[in-house]
């Protein structure tokens, strides 16, 4: 397999990744719009197609599986129908469910996507507020205690859906350091200070930005929200994922490092934040150097945003990704 980048893409296959995060499902109902309702001012779609795929870290463990990795998956889903069909679709891709809570006080969360000639109209979302209970919350974190030390990496997908509390959080983190386990984090909401004692935060710039205090709008503001993040967070990596601009990554006492963005068209930027996590991730658990692996999630994510949906990256697109790499210096 040809590429410019250092990656051993075969070492993905031995490589085993726990994936912590809010499981959901992305439903999407495809269709054509012809005229405006006499109703309201509002298009009226006649539907062609409904499609379902995992959404949130559900789509971080796709991405992961297509790559060929082995993932351990621990998460809340509902009793119902939705919660089933999320298990049903895990264990298809190979993946380990042991850690999945199925709580009846909570429903499976669900975004439902109207798509009309490839534009997004209109989203529906179905959650329940709140935390999940603290029962729920330690069979997870023993679920974590006791899978961590056999897995290569740990990776903490946040959609601030209740599920990773400073808590859960607090605990996962204490037990990968036990077992000197590297974890990166994509995290969600304004107070970044439960990420504390992450390897790696990876935030995109509207997230640095609220979390930092700072409106990122040129190259010394992104420095700026970086170092308050560093700072206050006490974390020595940082990679802002900047949509168009690309991305940088801040390391403690290092200059800045940043890539420009690999995309050529973009469609759909719903997602890409997932396989810049689950690429990243597999990467450093191949053993790819931080900026290597940043390289190469940067590549991946070029690919994605050019699909329409939530869709997860193949190995091959992947590779072609990557042959147009230049290797980094």
């Amino acid at each position: 397999m040809s590429h410019c980048l250092p990656i051993d893409f075969e070492r993905f296959s031995k490589c085993r990744i726990l994936v912590i995060g809010d499981l959901m499902i992305d439903k999407y109902i495809w269709g054509d719009v012809e005229r405006i309702s006499p109703e309201a001012p509002v298009p009226v779609v006649l539907v062609k197609d409904e499609s379902f795929t995992l959404g949130g870290s559900g789509n971080v463990i796709h991405n992961l599986a297509a790559l060929g990795a082995r993932v351990h998956a621990v998460g809340v889903v509902g009793t119902g129908k939705n919660g089933t069909w999320v298990l049903k679709r895990l264990e298809q891709l190979g993946v380990e469910t042991e850690g999945v809570v199925r709580d009846p006080e909570r429903p499976t969360i669900q975004k439902t996507r109207i798509i009309a000639v490839n534009q997004h109209v209109l989203r529906i979302d179905r959650e329940a507020p709140g935390t999940v209970s603290g029962k729920t919350r330690n069979k997870l974190i023993r679920t974590v205690e006791k899978i961590v030390g056999g897995v290569d990496m740990v990776l903490v997908s946040d959609y601030g859906k209740g599920l990773v509390s400073k808590t859960l959080l607090s605990q996962t983190l204490k037990a990968a350091r036990a077992k000197k386990k590297y974890v990166i984090a994509d995290p969600k909401g304004f107070d970044f200070s439960k990420y504390a004692g992450v390897s790696l935060l990876t935030p995109n710039r509207k997230e640095a930005g609220f979390a930092a205090g700072v409106e990122i709008l040129d190259e010394p503001s992104l420095k700026q929200a970086a170092g308050k993040i560093l700072r206050s967070v006490k974390i020595d990596n940082l990679l802002i994922t900047l949509g168009k601009d690309g991305m940088t990554l801040f390391e403690k006492g290092q200059n800045p490092y940043s890539i420009k963005a690999q995309a050529l068209q973009v469609y759909d930027v719903s997602g890409a934040g997932d396989t810049v996590l689950a690429v990243l991730g597999l990467a450093l658990a191949s053993g790819a150097p931080l900026k290597t692996a940043v390289h190469l999630a940067n590549a991946a994510a070029g690919v994605v945003v050019g699909k329409v949906g939530t869709a997860a990256i193949t190995p091959e697109e992947l590779a072609s990704a990557a042959a147009s790499v230049a290797v980094p210096p």
